[in-house]
């Protein structure tokens, strides 16, 4: 090992021992530990934001969400069931080894094996994967598919690496694993051979820091460098109002949406699911409390996509328009301005705090055209497993890191209701399905998405979903701290150029 190299771990470890950082090294908050280093296997977002640090993929995905090329130099598309990576000559993992096809075909194979234990779902469609030589690799696909490459968004590991990659990763990435201590800390050095060039800082920490005071705190004391969206709307107002650390805001792909069970015999009435998307006042939520930290949505797709569709049914904040409709679905006032309802319902949310808060606030906007509304506050993994088995009337959500219109497919395709996928409402209408099929096996993006577009404003019609918000993605940092870039999935990938610059000296 380098002398550079050596005097780069003794200042991470310095840094993790006093909890200060020195040099460059930076210090990145977050909530969650990573529940696994191995790209193939985890699909939690601590681990993603780890794996974005260690590892590459054949391609990545764009400010528009557009994919585009990141070790593979071009990716060919020949016919409609195949595709050709041609990768980068000379990229090295951090053994020194180049990475070839074999390390391509083995990260990819794994998902072939039915004894595999990670993200296989997304990788039925492949039929087989081929070396070609030592740098093309083709895919070979069952049956066609334009948003396969999306898939390819994958950390390539090691040929041959095995189950070492959770706790030991050797990537390509632009840092390298120095130690890995769950719930407590992930400490990475610089890569100085990495081939997009070699960072701006000696290292990174991403320091685990549950409690959400805690880590605004860290950020006061300056015991912390940097939080990306792991700070609550209203601490991030609080930090702005006090001027004295820098804020950056991004446009991000983060969905909130209230689901309807759409075999539930009230929410069957279109009227009914349009009067609670009137009756909710979605600026005020955005607003007040998500501290201006969103924008309200229309839907799964996210606004920067490419294939993202404006023009559809929206909703607008109209009490007037929501008891016009509950009239006209039949469900009128039973007492005139008395204390009875139209009909009760059930929306069930997580535990979560800025969400019990959102619920309450949905609840007095139903209220107030007759709807009463239970809360029905729940763990998550109560709550999903609910939603899974159609035990609902109403849920709270969010879906994070939208980047493919595909997702149209996984959450409302008629074939897609769980166990098969997404369609956690039960939406069914053959139109969309149609559309979808077609965007599937369309030849080109252009046509991907005019279909996609109007599958998007199909949906919006039936309303199977109402758009709450899209996430405003947010850093948090410390005045010296420069280089700090949000892409719109809030990837980590940015922190190579992030590096400390002292403050000026007052002149004397």
């Amino acid at each position: 090992m380098s002398t550079a190299a050596i005097g780069a771990l003794l200042l991470i470890a310095a840094t993790c021992g006093r909890g200060r950082p020195e040099g460059t090294a930076i210090v990145i908050a977050t909530a969650n530990s990573p529940a696994d280093l191995d790209p193939r296997v985890a699909a939690d977002e601590a681990s993603q934001k780890a794996q974005q640090l260690l590892f590459n993929s054949l391609v990545n995905v764009d400010a528009n969400l557009q994919v585009v090329p990141e070790l593979a130099e071009a990716l060919e598309h020949p016919d409609e069931r195949t595709y050709i990576a041609r990768l980068r000559h000379g990229v090295l993992f951090h053994n020194g080894r180049e990475l070839t096809a074999d390390d391509v075909a083995y990260t990819f194979r794994s998902f072939l094996d039915p004894k595999f234990r990670g993200r296989s779902g997304a990788y039925r469609i492949v039929q087989s994967v081929e070396v070609v030589d030592a740098y093309t690799v083709t895919f070979h696909l069952k049956e066609p598919s334009a948003s396969f490459p999306i898939n390819l968004v994958m950390g390539i590991v090691p040929a041959g690496s095995g189950a070492a990659n959770s706790r030991a990763p050797i990537g390509t990435g632009p840092y390298k694993l120095v130690s890995f201590k769950p719930d407590d800390r992930i400490v990475l050095t610089r890569f100085d051979q990495y081939f997009g060039g070699a960072a701006r800082n000696d290292g990174v920490v991403l320091k685990v820091v549950p409690d959400d005071t805690m880590r605004g705190l860290e950020l006061r004391k300056g015991t912390v460098d940097l939080i990306v969206n792991d700070v609550s709307p209203d601490v991030v107002w609080q930090l702005r109002q006090e001027g004295k650390l820098g804020v950056e805001t991004a446009p991000g792909t983060d969905y909130a949406y209230i689901g309807l069970n759409l075999r539930d015999p009230v929410l069957q009435h279109l009227e009914v699911r349009q009067a609670i998307g009137s009756a909710i006042d979605r600026e005020a939520i955005v607003k007040y409390l998500r501290r201006g930290f969103a924008s309200t949505a229309v839907g799964i797709v996210p606004p920067m996509s490419w294939a993202f569709e404006r023009e559809v049914f929206d909703f607008h904040h109209d009490p007037a328009e929501a008891e016009r409709l509950l009239d006209a679905a039949g469900f009128r006032d039973p007492d005139g301005a008395g204390p009875l309802p139209r009909l009760r319902l059930t929306l069930k949310t997580s535990t979560s705090e800025v969400y019990r808060i959102q619920a309450a606030a949905i609840q007095q906007d139903l209220a107030r055209v007759g709807i009463a509304l239970e809360i029905r506050s729940q763990e998550f993994q109560t709550l999903l497993s609910d939603v899974v088995r159609g035990n609902f009337q109403l849920y709270t959500a969010q879906f994070v890191g939208v980047t493919d219109p595909d997702m149209l497919r996984r959450v409302f395709h008629s074939s897609q209701v769980p166990p098969a996928g997404l369609n956690r409402v039960h939406y069914e209408n053959a139109t969309v399905d149609r559309l979808i099929e077609q965007a599937s096996a369309a030849a080109n993006d252009d046509q991907r998405g005019l279909l996609y577009r109007q599958a998007q404003q199909a949906i919006a019609r039936d309303v199977p979903y109402i758009s709450l918000w899209y996430k405003t993605n947010v850093a948090v940092f410390q005045p010296e701290i420069r280089g700090v870039r949000l892409s719109p999935i809030a990837a980590f990938t940015f922190l190579k150029d992030v590096y400390r610059q002292a403050p000026s000296s007052p002149a004397h």
